[in-house]
């Protein structure tokens, strides 16, 4: 990781915005590690593409690397563009689907709190 002093949005080069939306609950993994990939991303990218190696939401990382939310998804955004990561749907892309949110309604309800 760099010195605290670099300022976040130099890490993500001005953009304040992801690709694509990235709620602080999807979760991200790696489809297939290529050890050759990490030597060519900046420090943070790596570390982000190394802790995605086992799935992790987007909230776990900013905390895991104590970096800010918005700069997580920025960089995330950017690996999953490239095809290092893979942001797995959440619940929010079914919001149409009435039989997924009935799923989804039928395993909180089997949940036991």
């Amino acid at each position: 990781m760099r010195s605290k002093r670099i300022r976040p949005y130099a890490l993500t080069g001005g953009r304040t915005r992801p690709r694509r939306e990235l709620l602080v609950e999807a979760l991200v993994s790696v489809p297939r590690y290529d050890p050759g990939l990490p030597d060519s991303l900046m420090p943070e990218s790596r570390a982000l593409y190394e802790r995605a190696r086992t799935r992790v939401s987007i909230a776990e990382l900013s905390v895991a690397l104590s970096m800010p939310l918005g700069v997580v998804r920025v960089l995330v955004s950017d690996l999953a563009a490239q095809g290092a990561i893979y942001v797995h749907p959440t619940a929010h892309a079914y919001h149409h689907d009435r039989e997924m949110l009935g799923r989804i309604l039928d395993g909180l309800e089997q949940l036991r709190i």
